[in-house]
């Protein structure tokens, strides 16, 4: 399936390059915030679940046929954790990073609709402050996850009047690799701190558009729904003072998280 998509999106991108020297170029950009409702879950385990506070910006060089485009994001917040053996503890602050290089093929107009077809290069991290205790004496720990991926999607566009557009993005995300650092330090200084590669896994997201056209400046009211499935990581060996007393992996997991995105479009 993962060889499939790149095959297609290489043929694309193969395509775009011929026909880059042709026609004029114009830039654009958007930046604002946003709110989100983020859950992470390990079934029948724990999860984590709060809100979320960002901002986010892009930026994108167009001609007739090529998109290249720039996104980051930077969101903070915090999560309460539940498990099902042990215990519960609120108030953990996550801190979320994710930059995205995107290129795409830019179809000619027709109707006022218009759509963009695009892959890139992706990176997220997200830091998980879980130190603590919980409600049945658990002592938390910090968490690193960082997952390489690249995005597939179409980005669709169609103008109502002079003044409103409406548009949506739909995208499926190859996951390549991930790693997971896990600071059992945390706990006690004799133990190790793991690192776990993660293989498997996939995502979606979705987000409706809606564009209010000025005359310097847009206003950009962006909802969207981002999901993660990720499976069970490779497994490494706890150590205590260096002597090896168990294996750790990070579970199978999912994360949802939806919200809305406020920018100004120039």
């Amino acid at each position: 399936m993962k060889k499939s998509v790149v095959c297609v999106f290489s043929f694309l991108v193969a395509l775009i390059f011929i026909n880059y020297s042709q026609a004029a170029a114009r830039y654009s950009g958007d930046i604002g915030t946003a709110v989100s409702y983020i859950k992470y879950e390990e079934p029948d385990f724990m999860k984590n679940e709060g809100i979320m506070y960002g901002l986010n910006g892009s930026y994108a060089y167009y001609n007739k046929k090529l998109m290249l485009k720039a996104e980051g994001l930077f969101s903070s917040g915090e999560v309460d954790y539940t498990s099902t053996s042990t215990g519960s503890m609120d108030g953990l602050s996550d801190v979320m990073l994710e930059g995205r290089g995107l290129l795409g093929l830019v179809t000619p107009a027709k109707n006022k609709f218009k759509f963009t077809p695009y892959t890139g290069a992706a990176y997220r991290y997200l830091y998980d402050d879980a130190r603590g205790t919980t409600t049945t004496g658990h002592r938390g720990y910090e968490r690193e996850s960082n997952y390489f991926y690249s995005p597939v999607g179409i980005d669709m566009e169609a103008a109502l009047n002079e003044t409103w557009s409406v548009g949506s993005i739909i995208e499926y995300d190859i996951f390549w690799r991930g790693w997971q650092i896990s600071h059992l330090s945390d706990v006690s200084l004799g133990y190790n701190d793991l690192e776990n590669t993660q293989r498997n896994g996939y995502g979606v997201r979705a987000s409706a558009r809606f564009v209010k056209k000025g005359l310097k400046t847009d206003l950009i009211i962006e909802p969207f729904i981002r999901y993660w499935n990720i499976g069970d990581s490779d497994k490494t060996a706890i150590t205590y003072s260096g002597v090896i007393v168990d294996v750790g992996y990070e579970p199978h997991n999912k994360t949802t998280e939806y919200g809305v995105n406020i920018k100004i479009g120039f």
